[in-house]
C-alpha cells in the first residue's frame, strides 16, 4: 500500500547518499510499504513539508495545547502552518512515554507498544529523547487519547513536558555493570513515584530533571544534564589486587603504565613501585575512575558505598552551561529511611526553587542569581568542607563566619 499523494523531495533525497543509514529512507519505507493507509499518507505529507522547509529555510510547526484527560503535560503539540499544502500532517503531535529504570525492556513489551503505535500514530519512534522518554512522534489530537488509553491499560505512563518535573533517568546499573556503587533503579523509582503528580501537572518555574549514575563515570552525564544528579561513589580506600596489577605491567610494560595510568591521575595520587606494584594515595584520590577503567581487574571501587548529590546542572538557557554543584558529598542509601531522606531533600529543593525561581529559570540559574550560600541556607543544608572544589574561591562559605562553621563541622565529625 502506498500514499495517496507522493511529493517530490530532491533535497531530502541527497540525505540518502553516502554509507550511513538515513532517516529519510526510514520515513520513505513507512510511506511506501506499510499496510496502514494513515501511516502512508501522514509520512508522505511529512516528507513534503520537510522538503518545503529545506527549500525556504524555515520551520512551519507551531505549538498549542493537547493533553489527555486528567493530565496537563506529557505531549508536545505540533500543528502545521502549511496545512493547506500538506493536509495529512496538519497535526503531528509527539507523546513522551516514561521508560523503565535503566531502560530495561522485554521484546514483548516493545512489540506491544509498536503494534499500538502503528494503529494510532505514524510509526516513528525515538529511543530515547534527551530527557529520557520514549518519543512516539506524529499523531492527531484524537488519536493521542486513544493511544494513551491503550498503553496505560498495560502499565505505561506519560513523561513530563513543560514546566514540571521531567522523566527521570538511570544508567544500566548493577544488573550489568561492576562499577555500580548504589541501587540506581531503586533511586529512580523512589523519586518518580513521589513526584508523579509534578510530572503530569506542570506548576513549576521551568523543568526539573533527576538523573542517576551508579559511579563517577557518570554514563547519564547527570552532572551536566540534571537539576538534581545522584552519582554513586565510595568513601573508603580503593581495592587493589597487586598480583593482577603486576600481570598488567608484565603484559604492557612499565612505560605504558606510566604514560597511560600513573601520569593520567589528575591529583598525582598514584605511584609505580620498583617491584611493579602500585601505591595509591587514597586521601588525594578524587574518584575520577580513569585508573579503574584501564585496569578493572587490578583496581576496584571501595566497599563503603553511597552517593554524591549535586544540584543545578543544565545546558544553555538564560546563562551558559552549568555543572552540578555538590550539596551532599556522601550519603548512604542502605535502608528505607535513607531513601525517604533523599526524597525529602528533593522536595525541599523543588519547593525552595518553586518559591524563589523566576519564570523560565532553571534551578541552577536561580542559584547563580541568589548565591549558593543563600540556597544552602534555604534548604537547611550545613556547609561541609568537602563541598569546596577551589579553596581560594569558595562560594559555599561566608568567610566572616568561618570559625563558627569549622567548629560545627568538627563537632559533627566527632559525633559520627
Amino acid at each position: 500500500m502506498a500514499a495517496k499523494k507522493i511529493y517530490e523531495t530532491p533535497m531530502l533525497d541527497v540525505l540518502e547518499e553516502g554509507p550511513w543509514p538515513s532517516f529519510i529512507s526510514g520515513i520513505k519505507a513507512l510511506r511506501d510499504n506499510h499496510e496502514n493507509q494513515f501511516i502512508n499518507d501522514v509520512t508522505s505529507s511529512l516528507l513534503g513539508q520537510l522538503e518545503h522547509s529545506y527549500e525556504t529555510r524555515k520551520g512551519y510547526w507551531k505549538g498549542g495545547t493537547v493533553s489527555v484527560y486528567g493530565y496537563g503535560g506529557g505531549i508536545i503539540p505540533r500543528f502545521s502552518e502549511v496545512a493547506d499544502a500538506f493536509p495529512e500532517s496538519k497535526e503531528f503531535h509527539t507523546l513522551r512515554v516514561q521508560p523503565s529504570p535503566g531502560n530495561y525492556y522485554t521484546t514483548d513489551m516493545l512489540n506491544q507498544l509498536a503494534d499500538d503505535w502503528e494503529k494510532h500514530g505514524s510509526g516513528l519512534v525515538t529511543f530515547h529523547g534527551q530527557t529520557g522518554n520514549i518519543m512516539f512522534i506524529g499523531t492527531t489530537t484524537e488519536k493521542t487519547q486513544t493511544f494513551f488509553d491503550e498503553i496505560n491499560e498495560y502499565g505505561w505512563d506519560l513523561g513530563g513536558a513543560g514546566p514540571c518535573v521531567r522523566t527521570a533517568m538511570s544508567c544500566v546499573g548493577a544488573a550489568r555493570c561492576e562499577m555500580s556503587n548504589c541501587n540506581e533503579h531503586a533511586i529512580q523509582r523512589w523519586l518518580v513515584n513521589n513526584f508523579t503528580d509534578d510530572v503530569h501537572r506542570p506548576a513549576l518555574p521551568y523543568k526539573f530533571k533527576f538523573k542517576v549514575s551508579g559511579c563517577p563515570n557518570d554514563c547519564q552525564n547527570s552532572i551536566e544534564r540534571a537539576d538534581m544528579a545522584i552519582i554513586g561513589t565510595w568513601r573508603d580506600d580503593m581495592r587493589v589486587d597487586q598480583a593482577e596489577f603486576k600481570n598488567y605491567v608484565e603484559a604492557k610494560g612499565r612505560q605504558y603504565i606510566i604514560d597511560n595510568v600513573i601520569t593520567r591521575c589528575p591529583t598525582q595520587a598514584l605511584a609505580l613501585n620498583d617491584d611493579d606494584t602500585i601505591a595509591v594515595d587514597n586521601r588525594n584520590c578524587v574518584r575520577c575512575m580513569h585508573c579503574i577503567n584501564v585496569m578493572p581487574k587490578a583496581l576496584r571501587t571501595g566497599t563503603d558505598k553511597g552517593v554524591t548529590i549535586l544540584v543545578g546542572g543544565k545546558r544553555t538557557l538564560k546563562i551558559g552551561d552549568l555543572m552540578g554543584t555538590v550539596i551532599i558529598p556522601f550519603k548512604k542509601l542502605d535502608t528505607t529511611d535513607d531513601y525517604e531522606e533523599l526524597v525529602e531533600l528533593a522536595e525541599e529543593i523543588i519547593d525552595f526553587w518553586a518559591e524563589n525561581g523566576l519564570e523560565h529559570e532553571r534551578c541552577g540559574e536561580m542559584i547563580e542569581r541568589i548565591g549558593l550560600v543563600n540556597f544552602l541556607e534555604g534548604i537547611d543544608i550545613d556547609v561541609d568542607p568537602n563541598m569546596v572544589s577551589n579553596t581560594r574561591q569558595s562560594s559555599y562559605v561566608r568567610m566572616d563566619g568561618w570559625d563558627d562553621e569549622a567548629i560545627k563541622w568538627f563537632e559533627r565529625k566527632a559525633e559520627a
